[in-house]
């Protein structure tokens, strides 16, 4: 059977695309967070506040690994930086599972076995 016509194969692509897209509004979310506190926006304004309520579950986990650092009112909030290449990690290694999981045919799998031991 071609790999290529595998009816594993659409599905597992479609795995892979709800993957990266959850992950990208995720990675928008905590950078629109990350700038508006670099940028020193009012938390109390609607898109602002609307924008940390949403974020905050996200980069919780985070909010104590690094010191906060402020200035004149501007936050450099490392944390969320933080979070965002660990959702991005964790998306890229759903994905390559997702990946794993294609059906690859002999010929196939012998030249990426080739590939690799080199």
């Amino acid at each position: 059977m071609d790999a290529s016509n595998s009816p594993s194969t659409k599905p597992l692509y479609r795995g892979t695309q709800i993957v990266w897209y959850v992950v990208g509004i995720l990675e928008a979310l905590l950078a629109f967070r990350f700038v508006l506190k670099l940028l020193g926006a009012n938390p109390n304004a609607g898109f602002s506040s609307f924008i940390y309520s949403v974020s905050k579950p996200f980069a919780a986990p985070f909010l104590n690994v690094f010191k906060i650092s402020k200035v004149e009112g501007s936050v450099l909030e490392w944390t969320t930086l933080l979070a965002m290449i660990v959702y991005w990690l964790i998306a890229f290694a759903i994905a390559k599972m997702f990946v794993m999981g294609k059906t690859v045919s002999t010929p196939e799998a012998a030249v990426k076995l080739d590939d690799q031991a080199k």
